[in-house]
């Protein structure tokens, strides 16, 4: 089992990041000084993955354009002699071979995923949720590859959060197979605490095997009235093997506006052209409250 092909799911309206996300997608909102799909696709990239679909829809050919050269723009960036503003737009580009297709109709995650059925073919692929960055000294993407190559089995990406919390997620019921490694016999999407089966939450990474499209296919509309990746995944896991990593990392959801603050300020205090600037500015700052 070799994982070398990713999904990105990216086709959402941006409705919590309003009105920003209107005619800008949310994706695409700069942290620091990369968009935000750049530090997913990054993430994708130094896991291993060399193929990458974007599942997108008609007001976010933004995405398309960002990850394709720019030559008028690069032969202006040569003659002025700006080599490392030339370095880091041609490095966007060439991170790995990127690949499209829409969501036409807004119809919940499970459907964007089998969106990409003909793209992944036969192979486990890894799906990375187009709001989700995390920081981690050894990509968590990479983290969850390891234990389904290991295990022959789908993965899930999880962390434990508050009881209060768990209705935001999906719960997943597991039983320990090492340190951080458990197996998942079943799962629910935003339940409450009293139908939580643990306070592990699956957090915005997946491993899956090519299973899951069948699923999707006859999945009915759940929660929402969409179709849900949760329960096909509560499908899969029941006919087959999955297993949920405790991935070691920071999440950062950038979906809705604090989170994209919190990502901002902690990737910009690491920057090395902002990181002193800013820890002096926000001192200054904290002066005056």
């Amino acid at each position: 089992m070799k994982v070398r092909k990713a999904v990105i799911p990216a086709a959402g309206l941006g409705t919590r990041m309003l009105p920003a996300t209107k005619t800008v997608p949310k994706e695409m909102l700069p942290m620091v000084d990369k968009p935000v799909i750049q530090y997913i696709i990054e993430e994708a990239v130094a896991s291993g993955i060399e193929d990458i679909l974007i599942v997108t829809n008609r007001a976010k050919s933004a995405m398309d354009d960002y990850f394709d050269y720019y030559p008028e723009l690069e032969t202006r960036l040569n003659q002025a002699g700006k080599d490392k503003e030339l370095s880091e737009v041609r490095r966007a580009a060439d991170l790995a071979n990127i690949f499209y297709v829409r969501q036409k109709e807004t119809k919940g995650l499970g459907h964007a995923i089998s969106r990409a059925r003909r793209f992944v073919g036969d192979e486990p692929f890894a799906v990375l949720l187009g709001d989700d960055i995390m920081r981690a000294q050894r990509p968590v993407m990479g983290q969850l590859i390891a234990a389904a190559e290991k295990y022959g089995a789908s993965c899930v990406g999880v962390q434990k959060v508050s009881t209060e919390a768990i209705s935001k997620y999906s719960s997943v019921k597991i039983s320990p197979l090492e340190e951080r490694i458990f197996a998942v016999s079943d799962m629910n999407e935003k339940p409450t605490p009293s139908e939580m089966f643990s306070s592990y939450a699956i957090l915005g990474r997946y491993v899956l095997t090519p299973d899951i499209f069948d699923i999707l296919e006859r999945q009915a509309p759940g929660y929402g009235g969409e179709i849900q990746l949760t329960d096909g995944l509560q499908t899969l896991c029941k006919q087959s093997k999955m297993v949920a990593v405790d991935f070691e990392g920071r999440r950062y959801d950038t979906g809705n506006l604090k989170g994209f603050l919190e990502a901002t300020i902690d990737f910009a205090l690491d920057h090395p052209e902002t990181g002193a600037w800013l820890k002096s500015y926000i001192k200054d700052k904290a002066e005056l409250l």
